[in-house]
């Protein structure tokens, strides 16, 4: 006698209670009786929902009955069969999927037992995978794809390679289809040094969606792919160079940093753009050679490059350059002046609070704090001095100004720490209340939480959410649509100028950038 015995006779309640204990106890007896249920439903659809729920508990503890169901004449039993199958990764079940895979036209179906035997992952089921990787279908062709990665064929490598070269064409490359997304995905997880290498070169792909998937890539293979980047560096195109050294940084491994600085000293960071990247970079290893480099960087005269250089220094104070700066600070002369700037922008306040001691560098760093237009700076080294103490830091306090709350709002994204500090600097000049993110995604929640804005700045490369996706976000939220965007980025090609046009961006600055230049086009868009 099973459970399901009289169950179409029974209250609505009871049902249920049966049905879930069914599901709980996985009785095979209770089999004969669901199967009929799931071919003859009772037409209650929370009780034909419960019914399948059910099915696949006890299905997915008889291996050898899902096998037979999927040759079931019932398109819904044998639907189920071939799901709990991939699910339970029931592999007896793949020769029998791969044939219905060989023979099935309809493309949803097909979907559904390429899905189980992806779940299934049996390197047999390799050609099945590999005849359909040029579906018309692109979400069967990305599932393949996948496939075919997490199989580690190396027999797909070229045709995968293809893929992504197809998707730099000229009438693609706008958009980020998902064959080159699992294309990119595939490649990195057979990783050898053919793949490994050809996704280096592709680092600067003309689609930045595309770009921040291999960065992701990069960052997540870590050691393997270290030695390909510092050859990219060296050899490769501003661009390569920037988006190495990024890449690089992130992966934080001492040997990113001995490249770096090895590159650095060979004369191959020349342009400001390149200097600022590789200084962002070692100050997210901190090493003793990056460090070292750092310091000498306390000569640079562009401003967003020093301020890479004060955020990497801020991370790793230690006496030497402490001494340095203690130095460069009381000779009061113009570099002294953006030093002292830098440290007060980029909220340097373990720097701040070693080179205080000294009357000439405090006094300089003082100089530039009571200048600062930024309330929450203020606050922040009001704060640093309360806590330092004594007749001299009182009287310091008394030179720090409180400002009046800002009318006018800018939103500003970008990765990077010091150029976000930029950015803040820039916007508390200028009189707006800065609304600070370090992606796109944070970005747009501001604007998800109703916030408005006067002006926007983003950066095109960026983790999470790439400053084209961010603007196109925006574009089409109500009520900003005509907000000036100002977008930020290292790019030469103007094949990246041109797509962040049509996704609508107002006006472009390439960093590094002076800020009166910034400034310049905040006011003339707000003019």
């Amino acid at each position: 006698m099973s459970i399901l015995d009289d169950f179409r006779s029974k209250e609505f309640l009871d049902q249920i209670t049966i049905l879930n204990e069914v599901a709980g106890s996985k009785d095979p007896q209770t089999l004969p009786g669901l199967i009929d249920l799931l071919k003859v439903p009772v037409g209650d659809t929370s009780i034909d929902y419960m019914v399948v729920n059910a099915l696949n508990a006890v299905l997915s503890q008889d291996p050898e009955r899902t096998v037979r169901g999927l040759s079931d004449e019932h398109a819904g039993f044998r639907t189920l069969c071939i799901r709990v199958a991939g699910e339970h990764r029931f592999e007896q079940a793949a020769p029998v999927l791969a044939s219905l895979a060989e023979n099935e036209e309809d493309p949803d179906r097909l979907m559904e037992v390429l899905t189980s035997l992806a779940h299934i992952g049996d390197p047999a089921t390799l050609p099945t995978f590999r005849k359909f990787l040029n579906n018309e279908d692109p979400f069967i062709q990305a599932l393949c794809i996948e496939a075919l990665g997490k199989l580690n064929d190396h027999d797909s490598i070229p045709e995968l390679k293809g893929l992504v070269e197809e998707s730099e064409a000229p009438e693609r490359y706008e958009v980020c289809e998902i064959t080159t997304w699992k294309s990119i995905e595939a490649l990195a997880s057979i990783q050898t040094d053919d793949t490994l290498r050809f996704l280096v070169d592709k680092l600067h792909h003309k689609n930045p969606t595309v770009r921040r998937i291999i960065t992701d890539a990069m960052i997540s293979i870590g050691s393997p792919v270290i030695p390909l980047l510092l050859e990219a560096f060296e050899t490769g195109d501003d661009d390569h160079k920037v988006l190495a050294a990024n890449v690089l940084g992130f992966i934080g491994d001492k040997s990113c940093a001995d490249g770096l600085v090895a590159a650095f000293d060979k004369g191959l960071a020349e342009t400001p753009n390149v200097r600022y990247a590789l200084y962002e970079a070692l100050g997210r290893v901190g090493t003793m050679k990056g460090i070292i480099c750092l310091v000498d960087g306390l000569n640079e005269t562009e401003e967003l490059t020093l301020m890479a250089v004060i955020t990497g220094l801020e991370k790793h104070v230690n006496p030497g350059m402490v001494n340095q700066l203690t130095k460069m600070l009381s000779a009061a002369d113009d570099q002294a002046e953006r030093l002292a700037k830098a440290i007060v922008n980029a909220r340097a306040t373990r720097l701040f609070d070693a080179l205080y001691e000294s009357a000439g560098a405090g006094d300089m760093l003082v100089d530039a704090l009571a200048e600062s237009r930024d309330q929450e700076v203020l606050d922040e080294f009001k704060g640093l001095l309360v806590e330092i103490g004594g007749a001299r830091a009182d009287e310091d306090l008394a030179r720090l100004p409180d400002l009046e709350e800002s009318t006018r709002k800018a939103l500003a994204a970008d990765d990077s720490r010091s150029m976000c500090a930029m950015h803040r600097a820039i916007l508390t000049d200028l009189g707006f209340e800065p609304f600070i993110a370090s992606n796109g995604q944070e970005a747009f929640e501001f604007i998800e939480r109703g916030e408005d804005f006067d002006i926007i700045l983003t950066d095109m490369n960026m983790p999470v959410m790439d400053g084209m996706e961010l603007v196109g976000k925006i574009r089409n939220t109500p009520g900003f649509e005509d907000t000036p965007i100002i977008m930020v980025t290292t790019e030469s090609e103007g094949s990246q100028q041109s797509l962040a046009e049509k996704t609508g961006v107002t006006t472009f600055i390439t960093k590094p950038f002076k800020p009166h230049d910034l400034k310049t086009k905040i006011n003339d868009l707000l003019a």
